[in-house]
């Protein structure tokens, strides 16, 4: 998931938005790539020709900016959509999701520094004017558009033994094990994080009895030798993995991070 850029210039009219990947990013696949677009009624008008009309469809083209055999900018159309919505959402605005899987996939086999993008919105009947934000400093940077990206996961995949137990809320089981947890940012208040908005952390929990899963031997040896201060096994995450975010910094620029040590893969007593 790549942030935009505050560069921007036209096409036609039509301001581009530029996406940049960072090298290690464009070292993948592309598995899938979604384009998040505020659609928003640029001036809602007070027209007789709306009566009487709830929902309205909306025609959505995104294309890709390139230079053609001249050197001249050249726009390549890659999704052309309709959609509809409701008198409600014109007013004040909606994210819209658009696949651009294919686009970005040829941009990560032949990258360039920007994936320069142009999107064409308007009411399929011409009535109204639509808006979409571009980077500028008048913008609503909170309302910007930007890129989810998928990764293909091309490690060889290997038979191997799991150490560790998985258990669920209903498992009788009192010795230590992982239990799954969804983690919810908005039930925080943590509305900077842009995506995910929600993601499996799993946690640990449960008994250590002699010998079981125990990684360090010595811990339990020490419990045996019961010297002032020490503590018993405890159950605890053996191995963690990291998870991808895309959220706002002070500067309200958008930002795509790895954070490690965000999910549980397996727990074990230590």
């Amino acid at each position: 998931m790549p942030h935009y850029t505050r560069r921007h210039s036209h096409f036609k009219g039509l301001s581009i938005i530029n996406f940049k990947f960072t090298n290690k990013v464009l070292q993948n696949e592309v598995h899938e790539a979604v384009l998040n677009i505020h659609v928003q009624e640029l001036e809602p008008r007070h027209n007789t020709s709306f009566e009487g009309e709830d929902h309205f469809t909306i025609n959505l083209q995104v294309s890709r900016v390139t230079r053609n055999s001249q050197g001249s900018k050249a726009s390549v159309p890659y999704t052309d959509n309709s959609v509809k919505m409701s008198r409600k959402d014109l007013k004040i605005g909606k994210w819209l999701k658009v696949n651009v899987t294919t686009m970005v996939a040829e941009f990560f086999r032949l990258p360039r520094e920007y994936l320069a993008v142009v999107v064409r919105v308007q009411d399929s009947r011409n009535r109204m004017s639509l808006v979409v934000p571009h980077p500028s400093s008048e913008s609503n940077h909170a309302l910007m558009p930007y890129i989810e990206v998928s990764l293909k996961d091309d490690s060889h995949r290997r038979t191997r033994r799991h150490i560790g137990m998985d258990c669920t809320e209903s498992t009788k089981e009192v010795r230590c094990c992982r239990y799954p947890l969804v983690v919810n940012f908005e039930e925080f208040g943590w509305d900077w994080i842009i995506a995910p908005k929600l993601y499996d952390a799993n946690y640990c929990s449960g008994e250590c009895p002699y010998s079981f899963l125990q990684k360090y031997p010595h811990t339990h040896l020490v419990h045996l030798a019961a010297p002032q201060g020490s503590g018993g096994p405890c159950c605890a995450p053996r191995k963690m993995s990291s998870i991808s975010m895309l959220y706002f910094d002070h500067d309200l620029n958008i930002i795509y991070g790895t954070i490690p040590g965000m999910v549980v893969d397996s727990c074990g007593c230590s």
